[in-house]
């Protein structure tokens, strides 16, 4: 069964199988820093300076132990990070709760239902006081779809509306609609600070060339595979 935690006094909330394997992934943790070389020369020059000072960061990338260097790092440079896995089998469940209990906001454990998968994506896009991501680190899209189908359905998209292909569209659909009826701008709130995304799989940048050549893509976007 997992485990959800909300924490009013410091606005952190996490959704995790299993908090009591916290320091086995610390553990792990601290035995992969010290094979990600790149990112502790990152903390060691940057930390001191918070460049990401009140930056807020949302992830969906693969909720591993060496994610949990990334999501450190991030924290370490001063960002405030929320996160969720970007398959419902990939999540390391110790990774997750070492770093909820750190106080970070993480929705992810191995094994989620589709259901399951998308409010995880949600939750990690929505970041206190009802705003959004200023920054979205995404991998396979399914974030940056998130935010672009929930706003354009307030644009007026019938999208959400129309016969699905599949089970996974229609979770999809369900979800947006559920958001719309308690909140029918609640996607222009989110989007109102959103200033880029960065993306690693090639998927996931086939929907942000397609969104871009039809004009719908609402920020910059980085090719993470073709930048070096």
């Amino acid at each position: 069964m997992s485990t959800t935690i909300t924490e009013s006094k410091t606005k952190q909330d996490y959704k995790v199988a299993d908090i009591s394997l916290a320091d086995f992934g610390r553990k792990e943790i601290s035995i992969a820093e010290k094979e990600m070389p790149g990112l502790m020369a990152i903390r060691e020059k940057y930390a001191p300076h918070k460049p990401l000072a009140g930056v807020r960061i949302t992830g969906s990338l693969h909720m591993t132990i060496q994610t949990a260097v990334l999501i450190e790092t991030l924290v370490d440079l001063g960002a405030s990070v929320r996160w969720a896995s970007c398959n419902i089998f990939s999540t390391q469940d110790h990774a997750a709760a070492a770093i909820a209990k750190r106080g970070i906001s993480v929705f992810a454990w191995k094994g989620e239902s589709l259901e399951d998968y998308w409010w995880c994506t949600y939750r990690a896009i929505s970041h206190p006081d009802g705003k959004g991501p200023q920054l979205v680190v995404d991998d396979g899209g399914d974030a940056t779809l998130l935010i672009h189908k929930g706003y354009e359905l307030e644009e007026g998209s019938d999208w959400a509306k129309a016969k699905s292909a599949n089970k996974e569209e229609q979770v999809i659909k369900d979800l947006l609609l559920e958001i719309h009826r308690e909140n029918p701008y609640r996607w222009h709130e989110i989007v109102k600070d959103w200033r880029g995304v960065s993306e690693e799989t090639t998927t996931g940048v086939h929907r942000l060339y397609k969104m871009h050549q039809e004009n719908r893509l609402l920020v910059p976007a980085i090719n993470v595979n073709d930048s070096v």
